[in-house]
């Protein structure tokens, strides 16, 4: 059986980083090959729309926006296969791949696996989720909201800069949350507990998320631990913020991550990792902004890392 051809650059992941990634390494005749994981095009495909992605004045869908990104690498000669990759060899050169039975060999490596966000798993919530109500991203979905009221379950420093971006649009904002104060930072906890918008539900866990017959949020049952009662707090949205575990495993080690399990580039670089040729880009590296456009300038830098590198190995 002959030996797998060597790639130029082989990059792993279909969101804004992966496909940005591929476009800019496309167009340097580097024929990057893309790995899709299970949910091609990433997290943007189950939003129903995107406001906030600069040359869209009105918008776009997620699903098309990344359809158009995935056309635009396509004409740049990408090509895509659909490989999961379980874990990596970086100590050799080129670097391998492995998904399942397959290896995959690499000069250079670009990883933009992003992050899931944490859900709750309560009824009604993967039903409704993108587009129907129940969201991850106040930056992203908090203006379809305005003059509603919705609720944020979750209790530390993103659930509070949830709740309080999200005073920006809607009428009342619930914080359900399992303890009786916040887990964020103090000063964000009284920026929370202070604000005339926010109403704080303490001792509360999210129950189910009500509306899935009608196909729409129309509230969010909760149950109040201490009296043993249950209210349904009617509401619009229901933005979950209990955090994201980033899709690092394979990788880490050989590459570092940190505490939280978010790659840890080298320093002085964004994209750089301590392995000479592998690169990171997106909300994998990135637990501060995750924005689709800060993906896409990672995976843009990512990709002229790469594209020198190369240059100057002989790629």
């Amino acid at each position: 059986m002959s030996a797998p051809s060597v790639e130029n650059v082989v990059i792993i992941g279909t969101g804004c980083a992966g496909l940005t990634a591929a476009i800019y390494t496309g167009r340097a005749n580097l024929s990057p090959l893309v790995l899709e994981g299970p949910l091609p095009g990433g997290q943007l495909t189950t939003t129903s729309e995107v406001e906030n992605f600069p040359g869209f004045p009105h918008g776009v869908d997620g699903f098309q926006l990344m359809q158009n990104l995935r056309e635009q690498a396509t004409r740049f000669g990408t090509r895509f296969e659909q490989a999961l990759v379980d874990r990596v060899d970086f100590t050799c050169q080129p670097r391998k791949l492995f998904a399942g039975d397959r290896v995959i060999l690499a000069r250079s490596v670009i990883i933009a696996t992003g992050a899931s966000p944490r859900m709750t798993g309560i009824p009604g919530e993967k039903e409704l989720y993108g587009g129907k109500g129940v969201t991850t991203c106040a930056t992203c979905d908090g203006a379809f909201y305005r003059k509603m009221d919705v609720a944020v379950i979750g209790g530390g420093d993103s659930a509070a800069e949830e709740a309080l971006f999200l005073t920006r649009f809607a009428s009342r904002v619930y914080l359900v949350h399992r303890r009786d104060t916040l887990r964020a930072s103090k000063i964000m906890a009284d920026r929370v507990t202070s604000h005339e918008k926010i109403t704080c539900v303490w001792d509360s866990v999210p129950v189910s998320v009500e509306g899935v017959a009608e196909g729409a949020v129309s509230g969010l049952r909760v149950r109040h631990l201490k009296q043993g009662t249950e209210q349904v707090l009617a509401v619009k949205g229901i933005f979950v913020a209990i955090g994201h575990l980033p899709n690092t495993g394979p990788f880490a080690p050989p590459l570092e991550v940190d505490e939280q399990g978010y790659f840890k580039p080298a320093a002085g670089s964004a994209v750089r990792t301590h392995v000479p040729g592998v690169y990171v880009a997106g909300d994998c590296a990135d637990h501060v902004y995750r924005q689709a456009i800060t993906a896409a300038g990672m995976g843009c830098a990512a990709a002229i890392e790469a594209e020198r590198w190369l240059a100057g190995h002989g790629g």
